[in-house]
């Protein structure tokens, strides 16, 4: 699946910053007295000398550069979780509108909440400050009798007595505010990178206002529960999102509408967060974030591969090649009585869980591997002068590990398997005709081959099938080509 930044390498960790070009800058917008002058354009006259003052707290709250096409329900639910919206005044062909508050509080509560968090309707940030004005008062004009008919059908449908309102305008802000839940449940799946609430937050506050949002595990998963202020954003969210990567190649986004229609935020910590009320206690002694992403991936660290399809074992250990390709094995244990299955700790969670996704169901030997996350906390090395028949290995200070440097490039070529595999630290001597013997040594059968154009100490080897290519990279990694070189062999997202 592509994801959703197709500029970079796959693999990539990209800034929350990076993750949509489109993302809004957070921050109030301050109207110059040009502006604020021409804002008022021909309703001048109801209202004069309106002077955008931001300092100034009222019932009334100015919203600007409204989408075109925007509804009076999505204006009228930029209001709601902080108060009753008594009136509403739409200046739509200034792209404008005037929302009054039925307390100054609530106001107060609105504006400052948007201070810190850009308001978006329909893709296009908006900028919301206080009005001078102290209330509204609004005409039976016909350009307003939408509004008005707009705030009866919310408040009817607050109240419980949608039928009452019987208007197209009354049944269209209806609709939108009564149907679809505004609450989000997302699942994230291939979760290489933690995927932190401001992550979240940040990526799903392009599509609309976030209110809340509450992150847990559950099945191995790492879930969230994000409740925008109005239904028509997560509509809008869950549309464009669904299916699509945080992070290129992991981290997928998984998303439906929750039953639940509004979330109960106890505290705002890195778990779950509520926008409207930062009171909030943090809940100091609620598990972290990290005992959540701990959780995400069972044990830390250990997956169970069932049948093990290590032929000639010991001393030949056939998962660990295969999985450190995903991270880096620490301790490789087959069971005593169950021959066929092994359990393999990796250096931590997240790289359990990357070789979990990439390599269960793969064959090898021609059989399946089935891996699952363990339950074990650790592989337990047998005590000294313990019998253990060369089933436990240790392969802590291997000098094969891939990952062990921060930052390695290597982060950024993890591929799923492949038939075409990527080969580097080829010495000069070698030729083609070297490789493709090497490669069909084992029964296999090379379909293609390529040096790199600028870089001759690397190639690309095409072999009969995923399952030969597995196999090759088990085989030949690390194999001696002499001159002080040793082969690395990756899987490639290349084909020749």
């Amino acid at each position: 699946m592509d994801g959703i930044v197709q500029d970079i390498t796959v693999g990539t960790k990209r800034g929350s910053d990076e993750l949509f070009s489109t993302c809004v800058t957070n921050g109030p917008f301050i109207m110059s007295s040009n502006s604020s002058s021409a804002a008022n354009g021909n309703d001048s006259k109801k209202f004069k000398g309106d002077s955008r003052s931001a300092g100034v707290p009222s019932r009334v709250i100015h919203v600007r550069k409204l989408p075109s096409d925007v509804t009076e329900a999505e204006v009228i639910s930029l209001g709601l979780p902080f108060g009753k919206v008594t009136n509403l005044l739409m200046l739509k062909g200034k792209n404008q509108a005037f929302i009054e508050m039925n307390t100054e509080e609530a106001a107060n509560t609105m504006v400052n909440y948007y201070t810190t968090v850009t308001p978006v309707l329909r893709s296009q940030p908006i900028y919301i400050q206080f009005s001078n004005h102290k209330e509204l008062k609004t005409d039976n004009s016909p350009n307003q009798a939408r509004a008005q008919a707009a705030l009866q059908a919310v408040n009817s449908v607050q109240s419980g007595n949608l039928a009452l309102s019987a208007s197209a305008a009354a049944v269209d802000a209806g609709m939108a505010m009564a149907g679809q839940s505004p609450v989000l449940r997302i699942i994230v799946e291939n979760l290489f990178y933690p995927v932190t609430l401001d992550v979240l937050h940040q990526i799903f506050s392009k599509f609309g206002t976030v209110l809340k949002i509450i992150t847990f595990t559950k099945n191995n998963q790492f879930q969230a529960l994000l409740q925008y202020a109005d239904p028509v954003s997560a509509q809008h969210a869950k549309l464009s999102l669904d299916g699509q990567n945080i992070y290129n190649a992991c981290c997928t986004l998984r998303i439906d509408f929750s039953k639940l229609t509004s979330l109960n935020v106890k505290y705002n910590n890195d778990k779950s967060r509520d926008y409207t009320r930062p009171d909030l206690p943090s809940g100091d002694n609620q598990p972290s974030l990290d005992q959540t992403m701990a959780a995400a991936f069972g044990a830390p660290g250990i997956i169970s591969a069932s049948p093990y399809a290590g032929a000639g074992f010991p001393p030949t250990f056939a998962i660990p090649q295969a999985a450190g390709v995903y991270g880096d094995v620490q301790r490789v244990k087959i069971l005593f009585n169950k021959k066929e299955n092994a359990l393999v700790q990796m250096a931590d969670g997240n790289q359990a869980q990357l070789a979990m996704s990439h390599l269960n169901g793969q064959k090898l030997h021609g059989k399946p591997i089935r891996i699952t996350l363990s339950k074990h906390q650790t592989v337990q090395l047998p005590r000294e002068g313990q019998e253990d028949q060369g089933l436990t290995k240790d392969y802590g200070n291997s000098p094969l590990h891939r990952f062990k440097k921060p930052g390695s490039k290597n982060f950024q070529n993890i591929f799923p398997p492949s038939a075409t595999l990527h080969l580097s630290n080829i010495p000069p001597s070698i030729t083609e005709e070297d490789l493709k013997m090497l490669f069909s040594g084992n029964g296999g059968m090379v379909k293609g081959f390529k040096f790199f154009q600028k870089d001759r100490k690397m190639a690309l080897i095409q072999m009969g099938s995923v399952e030969e290519a597995i196999q090759s990279l088990i085989d030949l990694h690390n194999h001696d080509l002499g001159e002080n070189h040793h082969l690395r062999v990756s899987f490639s997202k290349s084909t020749i």
